[in-house]
């Protein structure tokens, strides 16, 4: 209880300093890129060292580096996929979820077997 109760005050914190930095950017669409999740994954890796030590909270920040990675490549599909075909903004990013996961999947499956 009390791990949850520091994430939502330190992610709090941290979004609405993202928000504030986002504020400053133009054009406004750039706020959002400092919202939330930023702000959640430091909240997490502080945690997770208070909690875990350094070497686990590295392993962690890796994943999401990886995750961050799959989800460029994700969004870059579904870009394009708008573009070249007529679907909805709604089906192209859930018909192409699995992109996003496979590629998590597989840079994991990669960085696991470096490490």
């Amino acid at each position: 209880m009390k791990d949850i109760l520091l994430r939502f005050l330190i992610g709090g914190t941290v979004v609405s300093l993202f928000a504030m930095l986002g504020d400053v950017f133009r054009p406004k669409s750039f706020a959002g890129l400092f919202g939330a999740a930023p702000s959640i994954a430091l909240a997490t890796l502080g945690l997770t060292i208070a909690s875990k030590g350094k070497a686990y909270a590295g392993i962690e920040a890796r994943c999401m580096i990886l995750g961050a990675l799959a989800f460029c490549i994700y969004a870059i599909v579904v870009s394009l996929v708008l573009r070249r075909r007529k679907l909805s903004a709604f089906k192209a990013t859930v018909s192409l979820l699995p992109v996003w996961f496979g590629v998590a999947m597989g840079a994991w499956l990669v960085l696991s077997r470096l490490v």
